[in-house]
């Protein structure tokens, strides 16, 4: 697993051997960041379950201003810390040991959101939910989502939200955006 592009292009990041952590495959990374490549320089970037915290490392090598990571197990947390300092991005990032559902009722909103749960799970609808409810996506800001091809993430996007889907064999990646308020 490396950085594809930017600062810190061809960097290794560290992963955790085991089943806890599912980082996502290098042909879905490429394709995600091919999605949004236009759209990350100078935006402050979330990073839900963020596992190894590649989609937010990747996005800081791209230019984005600031990441911040979540997720529940400290030793994720401690890996994200690792993969920053090996990529130098230690300065413009935050980690937090934390639910992702309860971090998102408490933070500030985000230009970029990346959501990737455990498969299985319906963690994935129920984040896209407090997003919304609670105002967390920035007008002009994306969601990314990963999850299983078949999984339905929820119902109807309140307006001024529009959705994209991607499939890679699967995997399905949900592109949501925000256009206005």
């Amino acid at each position: 697993m490396r950085v594809i592009s930017g600062t810190a292009r061809g960097r290794k990041l560290k992963d955790i051997p085991g089943d806890d952590i599912r980082p996502t495959g290098d042909m879905v990374k490429e394709s995600i960041f091919n999605i949004i490549q236009f759209d990350i320089e100078g935006r402050r970037v979330l990073d839900l379950f963020a596992g190894t915290g590649q989609f937010g490392i990747e996005t800081l090598s791209r230019g984005a201003r600031g990441a911040v990571f979540v997720d529940k197990s400290p030793d994720a947390v401690k890996l994200i810390w690792d993969n920053l300092k090996i990529c130098g991005f230690t300065e413009n990032s935050n980690v937090h040991t934390r639910d992702a559902l309860k971090y998102i009722e408490r933070c500030d909103a985000f230009d970029i959101i990346f959501l990737d749960p455990p498969y299985d799970t319906d963690l994935a609808g129920r984040s896209l939910s407090k997003i919304i409810e609670f105002d967390k996506l920035n007008i002009n800001g994306i969601i990314i989502c990963e999850t299983k091809a078949d999984t339905n993430i929820g119902g109807a996007l309140p307006p001024g939200y529009a959705l994209k889907e991607y499939r890679y064999g699967k995997v399905k990646i949900t592109k949501i955006s925000r256009n206005e308020k």
